[in-house]
């Protein structure tokens, strides 16, 4: 099989904001350098990004207005450093001290850049749920549904809860300690590739013993070279080396979805589903790498070809992926909703999720993507090619 892409080289860093364009151009030049060695190594690196110390913290004493002018400023540096992807941290909500008035102007500092993410920490493991801090977010999710192309500013902006730092993937990344490099992977076709040569020729469904061990296994081979240089790279760069994020995220027909059920089992969303998915997401958790992040299945549904079908079979809903969150996975991730779902409705999606997690003490997140101008039973028309089209539920 061919090697699978990079996804992502998350650089942390450890410097507090505001960052100075000094910081952004070295962030630039170490990034691209990263790039190359792994290119030159024969993978494709998609993306390079930067994860930054949560703003709110940071910038605790600063006005809206001041926000709103630092991160265009901040886009414009990154933009002159070569860097697409920053994110801005999260807002640590779920602190009691946390002034919820706060969180109103992260859509003000989304809407006008680019390459900017951030998210709303709703839970933590030692603070729980503070449920009152769903409705801002839900209403963040709203305008940027409205105020942002085609509602592509929720691509930039999630609900996490019980997060931690050091994630390489976006949006739910954001940092805290030393200066680190992380590393993610487009990881679908590497389970798709183990379950396929454990299959062979027979159509009989695999023991759930055997997909995990030969998932583990085939991880363990086909990861542990990008783990190395990555650890060279930080070695050489003076950082530390973050960790890997197992997490088999998929892309279009690169599919997550097709490669579960290479298992035997039927289609995503039929029984059998859940025990594939805790046989995989065991093999992720048990491979000895230095891992980072969520180590569990991504179900993106607008992302993933296969997802998006059997979404539109109404063999998955919302429900049935918040179930399977329950032994694998990142929680609910580019869900289609309608364009005018009220923001009661979202708010209750957030809070499932986030007592999903704190009951679970795992980490979890929610990327809801309300769609502009659709209702319920319509279906998307997006044209990016990373989308899939699919109908639009609740």
């Amino acid at each position: 099989m061919s090697i699978p892409p990079i996804r992502t080289l998350t650089l942390g860093i450890a410097e507090a904001h505001p960052i100075s364009g000094q910081s952004i151009q070295e962030v630039g030049r170490l990034l691209k350098q990263a790039s190359a060695r792994f290119t030159d190594a024969g993978y494709e690196v998609q993306t390079v990004r930067l994860s930054t110390r949560p703003i709110f913290d940071d910038l605790a004493d600063w006005s809206p207005a001041a926000l709103v002018r630092y991160v265009r400023d901040l886009q414009e540096m990154l933009d002159d450093a070569g860097v697409n992807y920053c994110s801005l941290g999260t807002a640590q909500a779920a602190r009691p001290d946390f002034p919820l008035e706060r969180l109103d102007v992260l859509a003000d500092l989304l809407i006008p850049t680019s390459a900017l993410n951030a998210t709303i920490q709703l839970a933590t493991v030692e603070d729980g749920l503070r449920a009152e801090a769903a409705m801002p977010a839900a209403r963040i999710m709203q305008r940027l549904a409205q105020e942002t192309a085609e509602g592509f500013g929720n691509f930039r902006f999630a609900v996490l809860a019980c997060m931690p730092a050091g994630s390489p993937f976006f949006p739910a990344a954001y940092h805290a300690g030393p200066t680190s490099l992380s590393i993610g992977l487009q990881g679908a076709s590497l389970v798709a590739g183990a379950l396929q040569a454990q299959q062979g020729s027979t159509k009989h469904a695999l023991a759930l013993a055997q997909i995990t061990q030969k998932v583990k296994a085939f991880l363990i081979e086909q990861v542990m070279p990008v783990v190395k240089l990555g650890q060279e790279l930080a070695e050489a760069h003076n950082v530390l080396f973050g960790g890997i994020d197992l997490s088999p995220a998929p892309l279009g027909d690169d599919s997550i979805a097709r490669a579960l059920e290479l298992a035997g089992y039927g289609p995503i969303g039929t029984p059998g589903t859940l025990a594939v998915a805790a046989a995989v997401t065991t093999a992720l958790k048990q491979t000895g790498l230095p891992t980072c992040g969520y180590c569990g299945l991504m179900l993106p549904v607008l992302e993933d070809v296969v997802l998006g079908q059997r979404w539109e079979e109404g063999l998955v809903n919302v429900h049935q992926l918040l179930l399977y969150s329950a032994v694998c996975g990142t929680g609910l991730d580019a869900i289609p909703l309608p364009g005018n779902s009220p923001a009661e409705t979202i708010a209750a999606l957030l809070l499932d999720v986030a007592t999903l997690a704190v009951r679970l003490q795992k980490p979890l997140s929610a990327r809801l993507f309300p769609v502009p101008g659709k209702q319920a039973g319509e279906r998307t028309t997006f044209t990016s090619p990373y989308l899939t089209n699919t109908s639009i539920q609740l």
